[in-house]
């Protein structure tokens, strides 16, 4: 059976079901036609006899077939399709830029010139890979919003629908009864609530697929944090969000089986936009499984990720900071470049207020950047120029790292930028366009790791790699963990 881009036989899908395997949960739905409710394969629920089984590519899918959400297991609430995360087409970038919150600000025909096409083309990919146009998967979308806030927050419901990115009171109630068989206030008073975050902030959990390692994903997003813009406080990674209508601050927490995030946005109409960023940056989508067999795969790095399995790959909620802080770490220490960070973001960033913690300013936006006085950046006058030049190409849009690039062309339009050379373009690809084949040969901390296992150095190091594609940016974090180093664990105060 093909559902979308991927390819399971009836003994798989069937196994699935009957063993409630959660690695499936993301890449398949099962619907029941007996009870038209869909769910997680890994739902705990009886199974419903075969012919009366259905599988779909997307919760968005079921739902347009007619199918609620099972209240159990909470489908729709699963980690998103790890195809997203890997992959670097037209449909791949057209969920991550949904996931984005792009329809609810643009529409649908705003998603399609965003990528090139006519909005009929678009709604044939995606109907043929996750069988829901764009329209059906943004509803989707805002409905598992809207229940997670209503669940989780005691916003008023018109807040709640605002939030979600519905356009109405009427739609809002409309989806939520039609997606979950019961009004918003009915999800309100069945929830179990949960403890609630400080005034003015909202309390999320953020699932992911088991194995989870944290310790080099926070222990390197805490040790590069630049004072200011991010920071390690009570065992939780904050930062500073640049949002699509103003600025937010997000406090992602490791707790078992999910990240706590806590929220504070000036705008309700973020809250889609923010959650999808931090687990782009905590790479929460990811299927650890892929990487973990084709690494286990090479007898040096077999032990390595037997001993801590599930190792994600620690990005940026913004990849244009991330280009440029890539720059400005060109041949410096970790600290060091957090240092001119920070100093760059007090100059040029916008203030920011913070009641729970440090957090001043927002790193600054490329066009701040792109025409801010060299004289005024504390670095060396080479890479003066190419943080110059580098700005002014995400400012114009010669060079994109969000996520709707085509990772082959910013690659290409980052190496015309006049001092960025191979080491941070392909930094650049694995922390902030997310590729999952990024291998940067000449980082240091890759030669010393490799070097430590006897894997070689340059060319044949290189040689060496090509058995791990494409889960190389993977292998890089299991090479920087063989060293001791700061980013390599969490950190304990």
């Amino acid at each position: 059976m093909t559902l979308g881009a991927l390819t399971f036989n009836e003994t798989q899908l069937q196994a699935a079901v009957a063993g409630r395997d959660a690695r499936f949960d993301g890449w398949v739905f099962l619907a029941v036609t007996s009870t038209r409710i869909y769910c997680r394969p890994s739902c705990p629920a009886v199974k419903p006899k075969r012919e009366h089984q259905r599988f779909y590519p997307s919760a968005a899918a079921a739902q347009e077939a007619g199918y609620r959400a099972c209240k159990r297991c909470r489908p729709d609430a699963s980690p998103g399709s790890p195809a997203w995360d890997w992959r670097t087409d037209t449909c791949a970038r057209a969920m991550r830029l949904i996931g984005e919150g792009v329809v609810d600000r643009e529409g649908a025909a705003g998603l399609a010139k965003r990528l090139g096409y006519s909005l009929r083309q678009l709604e044939r990919l995606l109907i043929g890979e996750v069988g829901a146009g764009p329209a059906a998967l943004a509803r989707a979308q805002r409905a598992q919003c809207a229940r997670t806030l209503i669940e989780s927050t005691d916003l008023p419901m018109g807040q709640v629908a605002f939030a979600a990115g519905f356009t109405s009171i009427r739609a809002f109630n409309r989806t939520v009864a039609e997606v979950y068989a019961c009004s918003p206030t009915e999800l309100r008073r069945k929830s179990r609530r949960t403890a609630q975050a400080a005034a003015g902030a909202i309390a999320l959990r953020l699932a992911y697929r088991e194995p989870f390692e944290p310790s080099n994903l926070f222990g390197h997003l805490a040790a590069a944090a630049a004072p200011g813009v991010e920071e390690w406080r009570e065992g939780a990674y904050r930062r500073t969000l640049r949002l699509p209508h103003g600025p937010g601050i997000a406090a992602l927490r490791p707790g078992p089986g999910f990240v706590e995030c806590r929220l504070r946005v000036a705008d309700l109409r973020d809250v889609t936009a923010a959650v999808a960023r931090c687990r782009r940056a905590l790479d929460l989508d990811a299927d650890p499984h892929a990487p973990m067999e084709a690494l286990a795969a090479d007898p040096v790095l077999a032990p390595l990720v037997a001993k801590t399995p599930g190792r994600r790959v620690p990005r940026k909620a913004d990849g244009p900071e991330y280009a440029i802080r890539a720059v400005i770490g060109q041949q410096i220490a970790t600290a060091s470049a957090a240092t001119v960070a920070a100093r760059l973001a007090e100059r040029y960033g916008e203030a920011v207020e913070d009641p729970e913690g440090a957090l001043t300013r927002l790193f600054p936006a490329p066009a701040a950047l792109a025409e801010a006085d060299p004289d005024h950046l504390p670095m060396p006058n080479a890479r003066k120029r190419t943080v110059l030049a580098l700005a002014k190409a995400l400012a114009d849009g010669t060079v994109e790292v969000g996520p709707g690039a085509d990772w082959a062309r910013s690659r290409r339009a980052l190496a015309q930028v006049p001092g960025v050379g191979p080491w941070t373009v392909e930094m650049i690809a694995m922390r902030a366009l997310g590729d999952p084949d990024a291998f940067p040969v000449k980082d240091l901390g890759v030669v010393k790791g490799a070097e430590r296992l006897g894997l070689g150095a340059g060319r044949a190091l290189e040689a060496r790699s090509l058995p791990w594609r494409p889960w190389r940016s993977y292998a890089v974090q299991y090479l920087w963990a063989s060293s001791e180093h700061p980013t390599n664990k969490l950190p304990t105060n």
